[in-house]
C-alpha cells in the first residue's frame, strides 16, 4: 500500500507524514508535559477515531481502510505505541488530571478506544490499568462517569 492510498493519519503514525499543523510524529512525541497539557490539536492524530472530534473541528477522522493500513503496518503500530508510552509518562508525571473533571479524562477515553481498535484489547487494558493505578494512588479523585467511559472504551 502506498503512503497516498493509506491516508494522512497512517503516514503520520508511520513517521512519514505531517499533522494539520505540519508537525511530524517525532515533533509531537518530543512535546514537554506543559505543551501536552496546553495544546489540544495533536491527540486526534496520535489516537485517531472513526468519529469526528467535537473538541477540535477539522481534526482527522479514521476510515476503515486507513485503520486497516495502520493495523497492518509495523511502523504505524510502533508510532501508535510510542504515542501511548509518551502519554503514559505524561499521566505518571503530572497530577492536574487527577481531579473530578478534567479535559484529560476525554483524552484518556480517546486513547483507550484507539488502542483497542488499532493495537488490540490487551494494549488498551494495559493503559487502562496504568491510569487506574495512578487514580487509586491519588485517592480516586476521578469521577465515576469518566471511570465508566474508560471501562466501556476498553471493551
Amino acid at each position: 500500500m502506498t503512503e497516498a492510498s493509506a491516508g494522512p493519519i497512517h503516514a503520520f503514525l508511520a513517521g512519514r507524514g505531517r499533522d494539520g499543523r505540519g508537525r511530524g510524529l517525532a515533533d509531537v512525541l518530543a512535546f514537554d508535559d506543559a505543551r501536552i497539557e496546553g495544546v489540544h490539536d495533536f491527540i486526534q492524530w496520535l489516537f485517531p477515531l472513526a468519529e469526528a472530534s467535537r473538541a477540535v473541528p477539522g481534526a482527522p477522522v479514521l476510515g476503515p481502510a486507513e485503520a486497516e493500513a495502520i493495523r497492518a503496518d509495523p511502523a504505524a503500530r510502533a508510532g501508535l505505541l510510542a504515542a501511548r508510552d509518551r502519554m503514559q509518562r505524561f499521566y505518571a508525571a503530572t497530577d492536574g488530571w487527577l481531579t473530578a473533571f478534567d479535559h484529560n479524562h476525554l483524552r484518556i477515553t480517546r486513547i483507550l478506544t484507539a488502542l483497542r481498535d488499532l493495537a488490540g484489547p490487551e494494549e488498551a487494558r494495559a493503559f487502562h490499568d496504568a491510569v487506574l493505578r495512578l487514580n487509586d494512588a491519588a485517592g480516586s479523585p476521578v469521577n465515576p462517569g469518566s471511570l465508566d467511559y474508560w471501562r466501556r472504551a476498553v471493551g
